[in-house]
Parts: C-alpha cells; sequence; structure tokens
C-alpha cells in the first residue's frame, strides 16, 4: 500500500528528505559522531600506548630499588624538559580547562610527549603519582588538532569552521575520552568532563560528544588489548539508620581528607616556586620523596594499585593513607608529572579501611566509599565518581557510594585539585559570594 509520502511528487519527496536531513539536531548527531569517534580514536590509542609503558616501567622500578636514587636526576630531566619546551604547557590539566572557559589559543601538541614522557620518568624512579592527569591532557590535547587539521574551505569547510566555534565541546570530549580510556570506566569519563571545569554544574549540551568519545575511547583501549585493575564487586548491605550514620561520618572523614590534599599540595607548590630555577625544584623534592621512601618503605611509591587492592581484603592502619597523601603533595608539588586521581584512590581505600576499626561497615564496603568518596571532594566530581563506583564495584551498595561522594564533596568545601576549575554553584548558600571565581583564587 503506498504511505501518504509516496503520493507526493518526486520534487516534493526529495525537498522534504533534504529538509529533514539538514535539521539542526540530524547535523549535531551526525557531526559529533564522526568527531566523537576521531577524538575516542585518539584518546584511546594514546592511553593504550601509555598504560603498556606504564606497566612496563613500573615493573623495572619494583626488579630494581636502587632506582629510587635516581629519582632527583629524573626531576631534573622532568625540569629541563618542560623548561625548554614546555611554555603553557606546564599548567597541565589548568590549561584545558581555562581554555574551555576563556579560548585563546590553540593547545600545544608537544603537550603529549610532554606529559607522557615526564610521568613515566616520574614512575620508573619512584615517585608518587599517579595516571590520569597524562591521559586527559594527552586526549584534550589530541582532540584540539583536529581543528587545525580539517580544512577551512571544501566540503569539509563547513564541520571544520563549526569545530573552531565548538572548540569547548571538542575539549570536553577529549578529556572524557581520556579519563574513561585510562580507567576502563565510560560512564564515569563522559560525566567527568561534563562536571570537572564547572563546579555545581553540568554542561548538557556537551553531553553527547562525551559520551561517544568515552565509550569509543575504552573501547579502543580495550581493542589494544590492554586491561584494567578488578575490584572486588561489593555485596548488598541492608539499608540501616546505623549504617547511614557511619556513611555520614565517613563521608565526612573523605571529604576532609580531599580537602587536606588539595591544600598541601598547593602549599608545597608555593614553597617550591620559592626556587627562582624551576628545574631545580623537582631535584630537591626528588631528594624528600626519596628519602621519605627509604625511611617508610616502598609501597607508597608509584601508583600503590597492591595497596589499594589489600585495602578491600582486610583492615590497614591509618598511616597507610597518611603517608601516600604527604609523599604524592610532595611530588606533584616538586613539579613532577603524573596525575592525583590514582594516589586519591589509594587514600580514600586506606583511609576507609582504617575506619573500618570504628565504624561499623564491612572492610570492603568503607574501602569502596573511600576510594570513590576523596576523589568526589578533591576533584569536585561527586556524580562522575559515583558512577565510578558503580562500574567498578556493582550497583549492590549503591546508595552508600553516592552518600559518601556527596558528603565528601560538601565537606571538602571550596577546594580542589584543579585550580582552574570555577564555581558554577556554590555548595551551599554561605559560599555563594564565591560564585565564578577559580579554586585558585584568580
Amino acid at each position: 500500500m503506498a504511505t501518504s509520502s509516496d503520493l507526493l511528487p518526486a520534487p516534493r519527496r526529495m525537498a522534504g528528505w533534504r529538509a529533514w536531513a539538514s535539521a539542526p539536531t540530524v547535523w549535531f548527531v551526525g557531526r559529533w559522531l564522526l568527531l566523537a569517534s576521531l577524538v575516542g580514536a585518539l584518546a584511546g590509542t594514546a592511553s593504550a600506548g601509555f598504560l603498556v609503558a606504564l606497566e612496563w616501567v613500573t615493573a623495572w622500578r619494583e626488579d630494581h630499588p636502587w632506582a629510587l636514587a635516581l629519582l632527583p636526576l629524573g626531576g631534573l630531566v622532568v625540569g629541563l624538559a618542560y623548561q625548554r619546551f614546555g611554555n603553557r604547557a606546564v599548567k597541565g590539566n589548568n590549561l584545558i580547562l581555562d581554555e574551555i572557559h576563556a579560548p585563546s589559543e590553540r593547545i600545544p601538541l608537544r603537550l603529549v610527549p610532554l606529559v607522557l614522557g615526564g610521568t613515566l620518568l616520574t614512575h620508573v624512579f619512584g615517585g608518587s603519582a599517579g595516571r590520569e592527569g597524562t591521559a586527559v591532557q594527552m586526549g584534550g590535547a589530541l582532540a584540539d588538532q583536529l581543528g587545525r587539521w580539517l580544512p577551512a574551505g571544501g566540503r569539509l569547510g563547513r564541520l571544520g569552521r563549526q569545530l573552531r566555534r565548538d572548540r569547548h565541546l571538542l575539549l570536553i570530549a577529549g578529556m572524557s575520552a581520556g579519563f574513561a580510556s585510562v580507567f576502563g570506566t565510560p560512564l564515569a569519563g563522559a560525566v567527568f568532563g561534563l562536571e570537572v571545569f564547572l563546579l555545581g554544574s553540568v554542561r548538557y549540551e556537551a553531553i553527547l560528544p562525551s559520551f561517544l568519545a568515552a565509550v569509543v575511547a575504552d573501547v579502543v583501549t580495550r581493542a589494544w588489548g590492554v586491561g584494567h585493575t578488578q575490584y572486588p564487586e561489593l555485596a548488598a548491605l541492608p539499608l540501616t539508620a546505623a549504617g547511614l550514620g557511619a556513611t555520614l561520618l565517613a563521608g565526612a572523614a573523605f571529604g576532609l581528607a580531599a580537602r587536606a590534599f588539595a591544600t598541601l599540595t598547593h602549599w608545597f607548590t608555593l614553597q617550591f616556586r620559592r626556587l627562582g630555577y624551576a628545574p631545580l625544584r623537582p631535584v630537591v623534592g626528588g631528594v624528600v620523596v626519596a628519602l621519605l621512601l627509604w625511611a617508610v618503605g616502598t609501597r607508597y611509591a608509584g601508583l600503590g594499585v597492591p595497596v589499594i587492592v589489600e585495602a578491600f581484603q582486610h583492615q590497614l592502619g591509618g598511616q597507610d593513607f597518611a603517608w601516600k597523601l604527604l609523599l604524592t603533595a610532595l611530588t606533584l608539588g616538586a613539579g613532577f608529572k603524573g596525575g592525583e586521581v590514582t594516589p586519591l584512590f589509594f587514600i580514600g581505600a586506606t583511609l576507609g579501611s582504617a575506619l573500618a576499626g570504628v565504624l561499623p561497615l564491612p572492610v570492603a564496603l568503607l574501602a569502596g566509599m573511600g576510594f570513590v568518596g576523596v576523589f568526589a571532594g578533591a576533584a569536585n566530581t561527586p556524580l562522575a565518581c559515583l558512577l565510578m563506583g558503580l562500574e567498578l564495584f556493582g550497583s549492590h551498595a549503591g546508595v552508600y557510594l553516592g552518600l559518601a561522594c556527596v558528603v565528601a564533596y560538601l565537606f571538602s568545601g571550596h577546594h580542589g585539585i584543579y585550580a582552574s576549575q570555577r564555581i558554577g554553584q556554590a555548595k551551599h548558600p554561605l559560599l555563594a559570594r564565591q560564585r565564578g571565581r577559580r579554586l585558585g583564587g584568580n
């Protein structure tokens, strides 16, 4: 049976098709399906190579404990490289956030080899750092190159011109792709990119680019044969007044730990800036970190993933989170490269594990709550952290994980690990006057 559209003359049917095909929504979806796939493929491939290299240098360091003595030398190489070639790239994640808020010029592609090499040097000699910052910076920098690679004229001209207008969406997608690919959490990665640059607000205009880029990046990383750490699935626990009350207390502790980490890292950064010659800062910091690691043990070097896994298995002492907090703040404050997130996982999981001695909740649940809670408070991304908890630990303990993230987010105040993060909505009315300012105070 012929439809009503079949009864129309051919020219009118074609005109109707063209009108539908040029509709804004269809153009937007089609454009970002292509662009986000490119961003995801670039970020996923870069993260796959980075994770393989990071696993290799970590194994080498563990087989050669004497390498810790070379941490100051590694710091000198990192410092000289960033002084010679870094320029704006020295700002790291904050450069991407600044470009989202106030676009000025393209993120230099040299950021990719600089942060990659700097992170590997930090880890091969035992610095206490993470990996998220590297992946996010690589994802953002690679995504920003698409606007340069597409021509201004020809068939791709319209796409190129539109991309230059929507550059902030491209950067957000790049951050989401980098985060998702390095942790194997596409949902958390997508929402991380939407939350991280504006505290208390989510930019839904970027939701499609972020989700597409995060999913593609995760698929591409896994397609390269790169796996991720497997954490235990948390068992279901009945909701009780005692359990919820303990979660409130634990969330407050996680938020305060996040605030302490951000504050201490910023303080160390200011102290090291007193050394006028920038390459000397990681040298001095490397000496201090190496001496402390020799004194307290190398379990706090590098990512510390084995200790994170251990925190889910039995109760740990309170010294583990304290030492990791201090050593990571020192490492990053001195100018070494890497990221804060995996050390924050360490700090949160070990703090939660230690709290099992005073709170009536299972060790594994408290470790999982701390894992995502401290990160939620330090990065000011509670929704992304809740999704990360669900992706890594299952949905059975979702209420406890979500409550811990929200409370930690509130108790960390207007502090965080990203100085260029801006306050979109204050965390409570008493802080409303701070709306619009950077966490870094400028």
